[in-house]
């Protein structure tokens, strides 16, 4: 069971970190907690509905997933290939179980549908944003700033789960990996990375702290472990 101690405001938090569960292991006991995504509430206990990481934070109760495959989300940020080119559009493989889906209406200037492979060709790599997901699919948009095809440098491929660990909270993970090998880092929500730097060995070192990242994410005081590994890679 994870211990939940008080904060100096009197909040609850989970005083030993994100801590290992297994389906059916109570997670904390008590009335006022309320459970999440991935929990579910057993009388007077809180208990894990799959393996991952739990997390209490401010009464409320999730586990969070550490492998699987990735469920796209309206507003995801993803990193795909291009698989087939249709009459209105292109068809896209995220790595998931079926295919995202670009029409020719979501990319920002016009283009002649005898000229879709001009724009997007066999074996692209393409930033979109999820805009719909259906039974059938999901609808991907490159319309908006900073989506499109991706050229140069090279895609890192992690489990889905592990992305948040490294984004890290408001970006902070991703930023300090950015601040120590230079490199521009494009982080798919579907597992998907791409960095571009200045030199290959640059983005070998880039690929490196992102493989950390992942191989450690499940370990307290993560951001001082990867500080320290950076050191090493200098």
């Amino acid at each position: 069971m994870v211990k939940v101690e008080k904060n100096e405001d009197n909040s609850e938090m989970n005083a030993q970190g994100r801590q290992m569960v297994v389906p059916g292991e109570t997670i904390v006991s008590g009335e006022h907690f309320l459970p999440g995504e991935g929990a579910y509430r057993d009388g007077d206990e809180i208990v894990a509905g799959r393996f991952g990481l739990a997390d209490v934070s401010d009464k409320f109760v999730k586990v969070i997933p550490v492998s699987g495959v990735y469920q796209a989300r309206r507003g995801n940020s993803i990193i795909a290939t291009v698989v087939d080119v249709t009459f209105n559009g292109w068809l896209l493989d995220f790595g998931g179980a079926q295919n995202a889906f670009l029409s020719i209406n979501e990319v920002p200037k016009f283009i002649n549908k005898n000229e879709l492979r001009e724009h997007f060709d066999f074996g692209d790599s393409v930033a979109c944003k999820v805009w719909d997901v259906k039974a059938r699919g999901i609808d991907v948009s490159v319309k908006m700033r900073g989506y499109g095809k991706i050229e140069g440098g090279m895609i890192v491929t992690v489990n889905p789960h592990k992305v948040p660990r490294v984004i890290g909270k408001e970006g902070s993970m991703v930023s300090l990996i950015k601040n120590a090998t230079g490199c521009n880092i494009t982080v798919g929500q579907n597992g998907r990375i791409w960095v571009s730097g200045n030199s290959i060995d640059d983005e070998i070192k880039t690929k490196k702290i992102i493989e950390f990242i992942c191989d450690n994410s499940i370990t307290h005081g993560l951001t001082e472990k990867v500080e320290a590994f950076i050191k090493t890679l200098k």
